[in-house]
């Protein structure tokens, strides 16, 4: 078992996850730490006990009358124990899924089923635990599972970590001008499709994308035995409402096109209208070439795409327009435009112009994430934020979710909802928890019920 893994269990049991703490107290009586004090491994159980874990006071129950068992999760465990652990690995406790793997695939509290097991592994891993990595990998599942994307390795202040899918190389990025900023921050090659995988939902998206790298891989290889290659068209459009993950998704076709050869740099520059159109005459043109040649040898992605031609008579969009189209002939060796918005006014938009037409005839529909989806991406950014949420707060998430997903317009930002609804939350809980300057770190990482509100 690797040490990154161990450190995170320790890491978030000491900030009062109790799931966490049952996995550690196991370590520990499994001999996969140094220590082997059977004291510690008591009072990892009865933390958790006292956190109001069932599964805990089953264990300690055992304990308390010197049953000895191997592995702490092999302990009998009363039903309601058992439920109560099922309800936390539904709302997002990445140990208590990991947990209830184990339990599947030993066969020992319940009855033994590989399936299950698997099952609770991936979405473990899809959350960013570390010690479900190494299960799959004790189980043989990643043999099996090619695009799992399980292992995404960085390297941070000389130490190897394993992010897991939950968060990719390019989020590192994000910390930039951060003071958490790590020093001596490498990046090893990225696996774009296995980063695609990885998203929440999409499921279309991620075929149509493996679709058109199959095609122009496809076509490379003819071209390198000498065959002739069939015209590929590169540039895309991308449909459908906010939130579904366009931009995310352009910045990794930017780097499949760069892995294939297509692109030298394969970086990508988004743009809107107001970075191309200028207020006044002659401007314009200067404004988009500029945009263009900072694109060059890589993606621009020009979002809103139709608002280019919806300025009216004497509107400087169609000189964008223009501009755009001439400059994807004279670099169509170097640059690559994809086109996005929402599905009816950018296939007007596209449809209203023979140049643009005949240049964009590969679409992809960005379908909105449903409510199991929207759910998985709270449980997401709850575990990246580092904070925990109670069952009784999670339903009322769970049926804010449900409702906007079933009654949503064509406004619905999809996952910028979800963000959105995370941090008016996160807001609530400052104003409830920064009065009472507690040093606790379960309260100061538990979303309770009166947080939730709805936007």
């Amino acid at each position: 078992m690797r040490q990154v893994s161990v450190n995170q269990i320790f890491q978030h049991a000491q900030h009062g996850n109790t799931y966490a703490n049952i996995a550690a107290a196991a370590l520990i009586k499994d001999g996969k730490v140094a220590s082997t004090n059977l004291l510690e491994i008591y009072n990892k159980i009865a933390k958790a006990k006292n956190d109001g874990c069932l599964m805990a006071r089953d264990i300690l129950a055992l304990f308390n009358r010197s049953v000895a068992l191997d592995n702490i999760l092999d302990y009998p465990l009363q039903q309601e124990s058992v439920n109560q652990l099922n309800e936390s690995a539904n709302i997002g406790n990445i140990f208590a899924m990991a947990i209830i793997a184990i339990i599947y695939h030993r066969g020992v509290v319940v009855a033994r089923n590989i399936d299950m097991s698997r099952m609770w592994i991936e979405k473990s891993i899809q959350n960013g635990c570390l010690w479900a990595e190494d299960l799959a990998n004790e189980y043989g599942f990643l043999a099996n599972n090619g695009n799992s994307g399980y292992d995404v390795e960085i390297n941070v202040n000389g130490n190897s970590v394993y992010t897991g899918s939950a968060f990719t190389p390019n989020d590192l990025s994000k910390l930039e001008g951060s003071s958490s900023k790590p020093e001596n921050t490498s990046v090893e090659k990225t696996d774009y499709m296995k980063e695609l995988n990885s998203l929440i939902g999409l499921k279309q998206v991620k075929q149509d994308i493996d679709s058109l790298r199959n095609f122009v891989k496809a076509q490379r290889l003819r071209g390198e035995v000498g065959l002739k290659s069939s015209h590929v068209s590169y540039h895309c459009v991308f449909t459908g409402n906010p939130g579904t993950g366009k931009t995310t998704v352009a910045r990794i076709v930017a780097g499949i096109y760069k892995e294939l050869g297509v692109l030298r740099k394969g970086h990508l520059v988004e743009v809107q209208r107001s970075d191309l159109v200028a207020e006044y005459t002659g401007q314009t043109a200067v404004k988009t070439n500029k945009k263009i040649d900072e694109a060059l040898d890589g993606v621009l992605f020009v979002d809103e795409a139709y608002t280019l031609s919806q300025g009216g008579d004497g509107d400087f969009g169609v000189e964008a327009i223009s501009t755009l189209l001439k400059r994807m002939e004279d670099d169509r060796h170097r640059l690559i435009v994809i086109l996005a918005g929402y599905t009816k006014e950018i296939k007007e938009f596209i449809n209203s112009n023979p140049g643009l037409e005949s240049r964009f005839n590969r679409y992809i529909h960005f379908a909105d994430y449903t409510a199991d989806e929207l759910k998985q991406i709270f449980i997401y950014t709850l575990n990246k934020e580092q904070y925990n949420i109670t069952p009784e707060a999670f339903r009322k998430v769970k049926n804010i979710l449900e409702e906007k997903a079933n009654n949503k317009d064509s406004k619905f930002g999809n996952a910028r909802y979800v963000r959105n609804l995370f941090e008016v939350i996160i807001q609530r809980w400052a104003d409830r928890v920064a009065s009472s300057n507690s040093a606790d770190p379960e309260e100061l990482s538990m979303i309770i019920s009166e947080d939730i509100i709805d936007i």
